[in-house]
């Protein structure tokens, strides 16, 4: 959760990741392994975060040395051209670049109401529309870029580092430095089809009733837990039927499972695929990255929304995935300031490391735009957004970009505030009651509580007891937070809605018990003596013994063999001492 190990898995693995008929990568090359992602991830290339970096950015591969093979999508567009046609999100003569013309498809994409949340609808060039896609925090991000590019066939590439040298994944396919198609990938041009021109040969009804499908896409998942289920497209639906719904050339949806599988956040906090930003310049498109650490994942948010106010003022709404994948939340600007504002974002002060968070990535960040140049493809700042750029090693610029959100988004009552750290606790506990085992929402709960905990002392003059007295429930303390690196259960991503009301009616029965007139203290839900025996047999004594799941290694799991989960030093006020309140029905929620 907090770090990438860096342990390895032979790359070979990767074809069982994207779903069991995948080809396989390259034999004898080594990857890492990100314990929380559960999916490989290819290293993070020399472009890192808190380096000097420059408006044409690193080497991207040789042009010459790219057959027209392993093309995925031609391109026919550049990024800085305008055209005079109407489009998906934009009036016919609008000026604007493709650049800009991603930006207003992020923003014209619709609200959906989905249960609880708020999410976006899908829209496609075709006129096909369709709730998004269950995805994590990173892949939201790439997946909305290079569909974009695929759809309008604009260059687009990733780079990053392998074990013997740079890798790319982009238009051109999945290369080397030289261009040359990395064994054991794919070439797409030749192994997929692509149906692009039945768009100009049918009307849009025509086409969107015969829409081509590619069975062999649409079986594949994007890793081995199969979190990747979209529901309203069927049983057995993961991200491979999603792709296969929304793009005509099939050849995109096969990379597209790649492509998320071996890139995330850290690929975007380095100065390579994206730059540093201006706060006055956001706009819609960009990502927002929180880094707490120089490796692993960290948490990546997509800019949905942004409206000039005044010209000191601004709203910005954002969306992101999560883990589990979940359909992207979309959050108005009081939910999304938050994270805009937090020193993670690359702001003032240190880790636990002793690194400053203004040198780990983190930050307002804008896509680079690749150009073919000197024989070589590039990730370049474009010319437009030049003056809006920060450079990576100018850490006062970096460091301050959070305190001018603070000001730009401008300021929330304490009232306000504490709303909205509410709301964050309680889609932390909404996770938790899914996926019981989850240990991000754990650690996202309490980071919400360490700000409550200021909020209240600050403005309301409330100590850490009586805000644990007013806002802390029986959840909390019966899903503590684990240390992720030696706790088994954080491995464990198959537990269910069906466990969480087991785990919880042991312990609501335990502490209800006044019997012999002392406090049962909670039963946190961890592995001791290496499982999870006290909850599997009171499951077997209610009669839901087939609904307990038993542990598995959902993802790659150092910790596999650890005998007694740890749990991380609670800052709450101790069960006993404030259970009445917590099991008052009448306490207040706000």
């Amino acid at each position: 959760m907090r770090r990438l190990e860096g342990w390895l898995l032979p790359i070979l693995a990767l074809g069982l990741m994207v779903g069991a008929c995948d080809s396989a990568a390259p034999a004898g090359d080594d990857i890492p392994i990100d314990d929380e992602y559960g999916k490989p991830l290819l290293e993070v290339d020399p472009g890192a975060a808190g380096k000097a970096d420059t408006f044409d950015g690193d080497d991207g591969p040789k042009v010459s040395g790219i057959s027209s093979s392993t093309e995925v999508w031609p391109v026919t567009r550049r990024w800085y051209e305008t055209d005079a046609a109407a489009g998906i999100a934009w009036p016919a003569d609008s000026d604007l670049t493709w650049d800009e013309k991603y930006s207003a498809w992020i923003e014209s994409m619709p609200r959906l109401e989905s249960g609880y949340y708020t999410t976006f609808t899908m829209r496609t060039p075709w006129g096909k529309e369709l709730p998004s896609p269950a995805l994590e925090c990173a892949e939201t991000a790439i997946f909305l870029r290079a569909t974009f590019a695929a759809w309008y066939e604009l260059p687009f590439f990733m780079s990053a580092g392998s074990r013997s040298s740079r890798v790319y994944y982009g238009h051109f396919g999945i290369v080397d430095a030289n261009g040359t198609r990395l064994s054991g990938y794919p070439s797409f041009k030749t192994a997929y089809a692509d149906h692009t021109a039945l768009a100009a040969s049918r009307s849009q009804e025509e086409l969107l009733a015969s829409w081509p499908t590619d069975d062999a896409l649409r079986r594949k998942f994007l890793t081995s837990r199969k979190d990747d289920a979209n529901a309203f497209l069927g049983d057995e639906a993961y991200a491979g039927a999603y792709f296969d719904e929304i793009y005509l050339n099939k050849r995109v949806g096969h990379f597209m499972l790649r492509l998320l599988t071996n890139f995330g956040s850290m690929h975007l906090a380095g100065a390579t695929n994206t730059f540093n930003l201006k706060p006055t310049a956001t706009r819609a498109g960009d990502v927002l990255l929180e880094r707490w650490q120089r490796n692993g994942i960290g948490h990546t948010l997509v800019v949905k929304h942004t409206a000039r106010l005044n010209e000191a003022k601004m709203e910005i709404e954002a969306m992101y995935g999560s883990m589990p994948r979940i359909q992207p939340r979309w959050y108005d600007t009081d939910r999304s300031k938050s994270y805009f504002i937090s020193e993670l974002t690359g702001g003032e002060g240190e880790n636990y490391d002793g690194d400053e968070y203004a040198v780990l990535g983190g930050g307002i960040k804008r896509w680079r735009t690749p150009v073919s140049k000197s024989g070589r493809w590039y990730n370049i700042v474009p010319v437009r957004d030049r003056e809006q750029y920060v450079d990576s090693a100018d850490k006062a610029a970096i460091a301050a970009r959070p305190g001018q959100f603070k000001d730009l988004m401008g300021s929330l009552t304490p009232d306000e505030e504490r709303t909205v750290v509410l709301a964050r606790i309680e889609e932390a506990r909404t996770n938790i009651a899914a996926h019981p085992a989850s240990c991000s929402n754990r650690q996202r709960r309490e980071e919400a509580f360490t700000e409550l905990y200021a909020l209240e002392s600050d403005s309301f003059g409330n100590d850490p007891e009586m805000t644990d007295r007013t806002y802390r429930t029986l959840d909390d303390y019966v899903f503590a937070e684990l240390e992720y690196q030696i706790s088994k259960t954080c491995c464990w991503n198959s537990s269910t809605a069906a466990m969480y009301q087991i785990v919880m009616a042991f312990n609501e029965q335990r502490v209800m018990d006044f019997s012999e007139g002392s406090c049962n203290e909670p039963v946190v839900f961890k592995a001791v003596d290496g499982g999870y025996d006290v909850f599997a047999e009171y499951a077997a004594a209610i009669g839901q013994g087939d609904a307990w799941v038993r542990w598995s290694e959902d993802e790659p799991c150092s910790q596999r063999d650890v005998v007694a989960d740890t749990e991380v030093e609670h800052a709450w006020t101790p069960f006993c001492d404030v259970r009445d309140d917590l099991l008052d029905t009448d306490r207040p929620t706000n």
